[in-house]
């Protein structure tokens, strides 16, 4: 059994939250990574979300991704999951428990992984009635799967899929 699946409404404290830790990352991580970047629901204001702060770092290879996980540790990142047959996306690594958690994404830097994420982030951000559409579903989702996180978030996936052709076709169209 996983953790419970917990949708709340959207903490204006996220993005201040994020930046706290986004802090303490580029001074861990310095050079090491090429770039971060808020993502996900507690990116997008107004959208609620489980109390977890995703974070993307871009990296230019799974050797500096692998470099990224002992300084990580050090600052509370303990729980590793590689992600097998990715070629983009290494490693989420978490860090908790606290009163909000957060999940650390190393990916390859300009990846499609890449920017799929920055793509749904921003087409959330720019469309509200879309964003409360996914905070609907979501809700909804959380109600029918409430401990299986796998099934939770397997089940989001043609809304994402859905979502992503939208902004797709407006952030890389020509």
């Amino acid at each position: 059994m996983s953790k419970p699946v917990i949708i709340g409404a959207y903490n204006p404290d996220w993005p201040n939250i994020y930046r706290k830790e986004e802090q303490l990352i580029n001074e861990t991580l310095g050079n090491r990574i090429k770039a971060i970047e808020h993502i996900g629901s507690t990116a997008v204001p107004n959208l609620g979300a489980k109390n977890i702060i995703d974070i993307m770092a871009g990296v230019n290879s799974l050797k500096e991704a692998d470099e990224c996980l002992p300084p990580l540790d050090k600052i509370g990142y303990k729980d590793v999951l590689p992600q097998p047959g990715e070629t983009e996306w290494y490693y989420c690594v978490g860090k908790g428990p606290h009163s909000v958690g957060y999940h650390q994404h190393l990916v390859k830097h300009i990846s499609e992984h890449w920017k799929r994420q920055i793509a749904f982030r921003d087409f959330l951000r720019n469309n509200p009635g879309t964003a409360r559409e996914y905070f609907n579903l979501k809700k909804q989702l959380a109600a029918k799967y409430p401990t299986d996180r796998l099934a939770y978030t397997e089940a989001k996936t043609e809304f994402v899929k859905q979502t992503l052709a939208h902004a797709y076709t407006m952030f890389f169209s020509v």
